[in-house]
């Protein structure tokens, strides 16, 4: 019982932790960013791409190189995703200044 119980209570202290992919990654990337100003950028993300697309963007503080590869890429996925990417840097710049 105890085993449930526990396995229970990870899962809700881990479900806010996947779903705030960009913020996590702002904070601890080589560069980390003001918890404030992650949180906001978070935000943004939340209202223009999908969890998929934030899995992805989060990649890119790991990995800058990552961003150009994916610009540069002649795939329609990588170009939808770019197009919302790019709203999501015009909201986040907005908002988060």
């Amino acid at each position: 019982m105890r085993t449930i119980i526990l396995a229970g209570a990870l899962a809700c202290v881990a479900l806010p932790l996947q779903a705030d992919t960009i913020r996590n990654a702002c904070l601890t990337a080589p560069k980390a960013g003001d918890v404030n100003i992650c949180t906001c950028i978070q935000a943004a993300a939340d209202r223009t791409l999908s969890k998929q697309d934030q899995k992805l963007a989060a990649s890119f503080f790991r990995d800058p190189d990552r961003s150009e590869e994916i610009r540069r890429s002649d795939t329609r996925r990588h170009d939808t995703f770019w197009e919302r990417y790019q709203a999501f840097g015009r909201m986040a710049e907005a908002f988060c200044s």
